[in-house]
């Protein structure tokens, strides 16, 4: 079985021009030092033939898309495949970050197509989960977080299941400024790793890495990072300024 990982990934989003990109993946080589982080790179498409010759040789960084269209190939045109993005090195997919679910209307039931997509290619997919600010102050959070994973990720097999990442992202801390206090990323985080005991085993359950991913940045990551089952972030904003995204790795 899979050792649990930190994991620091830097979602880039609709950002960056294809030099403005290269230079930031530069800068953040030279910055980064040899450790066990894994450290990723979720650009858009446009970046991935580029940043993947930019980092390739070093162990610890991957390179990861933001999305993926869940069928092989075919008629959908604007759509990135996963053979596509294997094809320029990706290991990682972000699914389902809120973004997705709230501007281009992805189901759970698209994701977990979407997710079996991913993994039976063997590349690794980041599936985001989390609650909107209604629902967190309904006290329903923990509900609604159980049905999107269950939905998308419950139908898996213990074996294939180890090779997921989860990204836990209170969505009402995204791009607001506003941030889950260390104790309610715990809270949740362990939520989440109870579930997945229940479903999976104890043992698969201390073996998954579980992300927070609502506006970690330089500031907060050392604390967010000592809570028991935070195993590291999927940084937005904080992922454009090479200095921030090293600060916020080197925050284990």
């Amino acid at each position: 079985m899979k050792k649990r990982q930190h994991i620091v990934a830097g979602n880039w989003k609709m950002n960056k021009t294809l030099e403005e990109g290269r230079d930031l993946a530069k800068d953040i080589v030279e910055r980064l030092q040899p450790s066990e982080v894994i450290v990723v790179l979720a650009t858009p498409f446009i970046h991935l033939n580029s940043i993947g010759n930019v980092i390739n040789g070093i162990s610890n960084l991957k390179l990861a898309a933001q999305n993926c269209h869940q069928e092989e190939s075919g008629a959908y045109t604007g759509e990135i495949s996963v053979a596509m993005l294997q094809s320029v090195g990706v290991e990682y997919v972000i699914i389902g970050h809120s973004e997705r679910r709230e501007y281009f209307n992805e189901t759970d039931e698209l994701l977990a197509k979407k997710v079996n997509a991913v993994l039976n290619k063997g590349l690794i997919p980041i599936f985001c989960c989390g609650e909107k600010l209604d629902v967190r102050e309904s006290n329903h959070q923990t509900q609604l977080v159980e049905n999107q994973i269950a939905k998308a990720l419950f139908h898996l097999s213990a074996e294939v299941f180890e090779k997921v990442v989860i990204a836990y992202e209170p969505v009402w801390a995204i791009g607001t400024g506003k941030t889950a206090s260390p104790e309610q990323a715990q809270e949740m985080h362990l939520y989440i790793r109870n579930l997945i005991a229940k479903k999976y085993g104890e043992e698969l359950a201390q073996a998954t890495t579980i992300l927070y991913g609502g506006s970690a940045n330089a500031a907060n990551a050392k604390e967010l990072f000592q809570q028991p089952d935070v195993d590291g972030g999927l940084v937005g904003g904080a992922s454009l300024k090479a200095e921030d995204f090293i600060t916020i790795v080197n925050s284990f």
